[in-house]
């Protein structure tokens, strides 16, 4: 694995939707054993495709340094300037950093850039400097800064303060930052983010102009403040409960947990490391030395490159090797299918999944233990029923002991181009726990429009003891999350309801005004929500009415605590927040309203 300069290794300027080549990866024709003169009559052996290698080089857009490598700083700076504002670029990097001290450093992380150390424990790699997000590429406002990650990282900050100032799809995972951490851009503009998880931060976390945040299974010195939606679970040091004022809440512990799978160096070999699940979690994985879990060495994974087909990935699947997809995009015209139990596919720099002709990108089958992490299905511009099936209609096995996890898997509608998908996320499985998703229906970008990037429904949740630990989902034509399984449980939700409709009639649901953000089923006897926000932002036509953020039942054990919505700037009111309960949100002010418990 070559640590190459960005300026060599720029992904080739292809188009978004253009179909990438086959890759030099997919398996050539084998010889044909026993083959001879006289067999000319007899049907042809069919050809078995040689097996596909694991491990190997992990491609020119992943950038690996270590304390001695010459000029980190300039090579930082040069992938820093190709994607601070390429928000919807096709470029996708990885800087690794080998366990060490580094000196003076202040790695700024555009779009589709993810650092990470490669030890086992965060204090493996420090950084003696910063790793920043801020928004002066967007004139100070922190809202639109997407698609960007820090891991597995040490931080002695400069100033003694880190900041982190973004929007969706940008974990702060496994991270150690000895001082604080301000989550806002300079200036204090506008910020909406945003999560962190198995992170301990030694001094005091600002959010300041920060709208909602969530933060799971940490510690952290103290928190500052909170504008519409703080959540805490399982976190060391966070404020306790008093939503709405301020709006705190705080669960002791995170009911299941199981971190995100990483990339680490034994030795000089790559490893892959699966943490452990916990129950009733709180606090990091690793304050006590090594974190509990096993690990998979890189040899037992497909290292896919972009522009590999989908049939050579599911040839490696079918094989027993798990993907390590590198950073690119890959096109796909049939679904990755994982059929075996404890399969992982872990993508490194945002590496984006675009189905081509209507198909799905990704199906889970009905077996333990997949972990699904890193990576972003962008739909293509031919409609798909689903995006991403996590098991198959009717799924029914009892995944408890070892469920699958889906972890920093994101989804975009349309905005780098002309996209289309009925629903995003489907989840049968039982046990599933998605830990930090956004499922985005664009509202700016390329190929915008109520009926240009169509996507009626968000997430679907049919399987049984589902649970959600973040869940971003925003902006679909009808309903954003829908629930029907039992006992499903969502930890923080934030929302915003489609930008685009043009008008009352186009949301009118029956005779109801507009889809609920999150819907509970009607035959749901038992769900429970902690921390749940809708906004509303209707620009096109901004006298629309939407009834309420919330639907379900009316049932004891169909229960929600603290609840809000609001309206952006009087751009469209919400009447109820649950059902018929909770006031109006009224006037220009975004003043949130708020039920604190449900039923």
């Amino acid at each position: 694995m070559p640590d190459s300069s960005p300026s060599s290794s720029r992904p080739s300027p292809v188009g978004r939707r253009t179909l990438l080549g086959a890759a030099a990866a997919a398996a050539a024709a084998p010889v044909v054993l026993g083959a001879s003169a006289h067999a000319s009559a007899a049907p042809a052996p069919r050809k078995r495709p040689r097996a596909l290698p694991g491990g190997g080089d992990l491609g020119p857009n992943v950038l690996v340094f270590d304390p001695s490598t010459p000029g980190i700083q300039a090579r930082l700076d040069e992938v820093f300037r190709q994607q601070e504002s390429a928000q919807f670029g096709t470029g996708r990097y990885a800087l690794l950093f080998k366990p060490g001290t580094y000196q003076g450093l202040n790695a700024q992380l555009g779009f589709y850039t993810s650092i990470a150390g490669l030890g086992l424990s965060p204090d493996d790699t420090t950084i003696n400097g910063d790793v920043t997000v801020d928004a002066g590429w967007f004139g100070g406002n922190a809202t639109q800064n997407f698609w960007r990650s820090a891991e597995n990282l040490a931080l002695v900050p400069v100033n003694g303060t880190n900041r982190w100032a973004v929007a969706q799809a940008a974990p702060f995972r496994r991270m150690h930052v000895r001082g604080g951490l301000n989550l806002s851009p300079t200036g204090y503009g506008w910020a909406s983010g945003g999560y962190i998880a198995d992170s301990r931060i030694d001094g005091q976390v600002g959010p300041y102009s920060q709208q909602q945040w969530y933060t799971r299974d940490s510690a952290i010195g103290s928190w500052l403040n909170g504008v519409w939606n703080m959540v805490f679970s399982g976190v060391e040091g966070a404020p306790a409960q008093s939503f709405p004022n301020p709006p705190y809440t705080t669960l002791t512990t995170t009911p299941v947990s199981r971190e995100k799978p990483f990339l680490y160096l034994q030795g000089s070999e790559y490893r892959v490391f699966l943490p452990e699940k916990r129950t009733d979690a709180r606090g990091v994985t690793w304050g006590n030395g090594t974190p509990r879990g096993t690990s998979l060495p890189l040899t037992q994974f497909y290292v896919a490159r972009p522009g590999v087909s989908a049939a050579t990935l599911n040839q490696a699947l079918t094989q027993g090797l798990h993907l390590l997809l590198t950073p690119g995009i890959y096109h796909l015209d049939e679904p990755l299918r994982i059929n075996r139990a404890n399969t992982v596919v872990l993508g490194l720099g945002y590496a984006t999944l675009i189905p081509d002709g209507g198909v799905t990108a990704v199906k889970v089958a009905d077996v333990d233990g997949v972990r699904l992490a890193g990576f972003l299905v962008d739909a293509g511009p031919v409609n798909s029923p689903t995006l991403l099936e996590i098991g198959p209609s009717g799924a029914s096995r009892d995944h408890s002991a070892n469920p699958t996890t889906v972890q920093d898997v994101f989804i975009r509608i349309g905005g780098a181009g002309a996209g289309k998908a009925t629903t995003s996320m489907v989840i049968n499985n039982r046990h599933t726990i998605v830990d930090h998703t956004w499922v985005w229906r664009a509202d700016h970008g390329e190929g915008v429009g109520w009926e240009t990037n169509r996507a009626d429904y968000g997430v679907v949740v049919n399987g049984d003891d589902v649970l959600a630990t973040g869940l971003f989902v925003e902006h679909f034509n009808k309903y954003d999350v829908q629930w029907f399984g039992q006992r499903g449980r969502t930890i923080f939700f934030q929302n915003e309801k489609a930008y685009d409709a043009p008008n009352q009639a186009a949301i009118q649901n029956g005779s109801i005004k507009g889809y609920a953000a999150y819907r509970v089923g009607d035959a749901v006897t038992s769900h429970e929500g902690w921390g749940l926000g809708s906004y509303c932002y209707y620009n096109v036509d901004p006298t629309i009415v939407q009834h309420h953020g919330f639907a379900a039942p009316t049932r004891p054990n169909v229960r929600f605590h603290n609840l809000l919505v609001v309206s952006l700037g009087g751009n469209g009111q919400y009447e109820r927040v649950i059902n018929d309960t909770g006031s109006p949100t009224s006037g220009t002010s975004t003043v949130p309203s708020t039920v604190v418990s449900y039923p």
